[in-house]
């Protein structure tokens, strides 16, 4: 048993015997990053360690967040462990020095402030616990504990700010349970993904390097967007409790009204909400089995709401540590809940990884600058988007991509033949080219502009075959265009015969 009262899982005090050994090992001002993945139970464990702290050592503990949501709900979590604790809030002008409290949990910028206009003095905190360590905005506190050890928290050890990586501030990284080992031991939901190529480059990146709302809202309220929206939710999760993560309050209230129109119970939330409004809908989002809640800059971090069954991500992002957040809301489990969907509709995948991809965390912390640029290199290694004038010649094609790679380990894990990967990449772009066309003359034009796609896929297939000589890709070419000709013929021929029948 914990002092929270509950039973602490094998991988949760492992690492907070770890962490605390090593607190033990090193000298005031060591800094300590903690990583673990979102939904691993973070709190429980830096609560805890705050509970053997104040026992063994009998100083202070101060507990920062960044958000109020997240000052309540550690506060909540810290009782529970039998820790009276105080929120140091903007009602809390100074502490008193016959204060009795042993914890505390406060804002950034409050207790920054606080300090500042010197009310409040921190020479008997004794370990400071930072939650969502990879903010930024704790920098300015983090020098003003002289006689504390500092202990940050986060799943993902990556500044929000390349210019200012974790690895000058903090002195280790202690790297805690795999996603891959909690699904594979039941912490964790399985994802199942679902990947669509959307077509960026009306997106610009700013100041930050994250894409802007104005273009982001310009893109995604679009009507092609809003369709492939629908398509994607129809086609994967109709009638699920949907989570729907967006950049802009302009598409999300677009998204919002696109769902009610097709007659889809949907609410739309973002931080301007009211507090009391906010409480109302996330009720009825508890409440409704196949609500859709359509967000914006908020429920990535402090929001746990277990029956969500899919993420979407209607935006693309820059952002390592937002793609882990948005994903995570989905991953918590229920007895009827093991698996959770992914819809990907801002490329995401293809610049991260898979959600529960191995990603070497010591490399990240030792290594940010690299890590950014690995990260622009394997998406351009590993993806591929349509240039956009060719896409243009598409408009009535919602799925233009097709990962040819995850779609031979697919047939090989299955035991089917790899050509059948070549087949159904040929029926796509036959589709393609009937769909966009009145004519068999249109459709076979159509098809010659696809000639250096072709060629794309042609060589990823001849990579996952491994010893395919230059003359059988040459081949497997004419024979791919020889073969999307006649599906296109016969295509359309049939809607033909159909058209003069009805």
């Amino acid at each position: 048993m914990s002092g929270c009262g509950t039973k602490l899982y094998d991988y949760q005090q492992n690492d907070l015997n770890k962490l605390f050994d090593k607190m033990e090992q090193v000298s005031t001002n060591y800094k300590l990053l903690y990583q673990l993945p979102t939904g691993g139970g973070k709190t429980v464990i830096f609560s805890e360690i705050a509970n053997r702290f104040i026992e063994k050592y009998k100083q202070k503990v101060m507990i920062l967040t960044h958000r109020l949501e997240l000052c309540n709900q550690t506060s909540a979590t810290l009782k529970k462990c039998g820790i009276k604790n105080k929120i140091i809030n903007s009602a809390v002008k100074k502490l008193h020095k016959t204060d009795q409290y042993t914890c505390y949990v406060a804002m950034v910028e409050t207790l920054n402030n606080r300090i500042e206009a010197g009310h409040i003095n921190m020479d008997d905190v004794g370990l400071v616990i930072i939650d969502e360590a990879h903010h930024n905005s704790f920098q300015k506190l983090i020098d003003k504990f002289d006689n504390a050890r500092i202990i940050g928290v986060t799943a993902t050890p990556y500044s929000s700010d390349v210019s200012f990586p974790m690895r000058n501030t903090y002195n280790e990284l202690i790297i805690g349970e795999s996603i891959s080992s909690l699904i594979q031991n039941g912490f964790l939901a399985s994802p199942i993904s679902w990947r669509y190529d959307v077509e960026l480059n009306t997106l610009k990146t700013g100041s930050h390097g994250d894409f802007t709302v104005s273009t982001s809202d310009e893109l995604y309220s679009s009507p092609a967007m809003l369709e492939l929206l629908l398509h994607a939710y129809e086609e994967h999760s109709k009638n699920k409790k949907v989570l729907i993560f967006n950049n802009g309050i302009f598409a999300s209230k677009a998204v919002c009204q696109m769902f009610n129109d097709a007659g889809y119970p949907a609410r739309h939330l973002d931080n301007e909400t009211s507090a009391t409004e906010r409480a109302e809908i996330l009720l009825w989002l508890k409440k409704t089995k196949n609500a859709i809640l359509t967000s914006v800059s908020i429920l990535t971090t402090g929001f746990d709401e277990p029956s969500i069954q899919t993420v979407i991500l209607n935006r693309a992002t820059t952002s390592l540590t937002l793609y882990h957040q948005m994903i995570g809301r989905g991953s918590r489990t229920l007895p009827k809940k093991k698996q959770f969907t992914i819809i990907d509709l801002g490329n995401n995948v293809d610049r991260f990884g898979e959600w529960n991809a191995t990603v070497d965390w010591q490399f990240v912390f030792d290594n940010p600058e690299a890590y950014t640029a690995s990260i622009h290199i394997q998406a351009s290694h590993d993806s591929h988007s349509m240039p956009s004038e060719m896409r243009s010649m598409f408009p009535n094609s919602l799925e233009i991509s097709f990962d040819v790679q995850t779609a031979y380990h697919d047939a090989v894990e299955k035991g089917n033949k790899p050509s059948t990967i070549i087949t159904k990449s040929i029926q796509q772009h036959a589709m393609m080219c009937a769909d966009n066309s009145e004519t068999i003359a249109d459709a076979l034009n159509l098809a010659g502009e696809l000639n250096k796609e072709i060629a794309w896929r042609v060589k990823q297939y001849g990579k996952c075959l491994g010893k395919a000589t230059k003359n059988y890709l040459d081949w497997l070419q004419e024979d791919y265009k020889s073969k999307m000709k006649a599906q296109i013929q016969e295509t359309m021929l049939e809607r033909q015969s159909q058209r003069i029948a009805v």
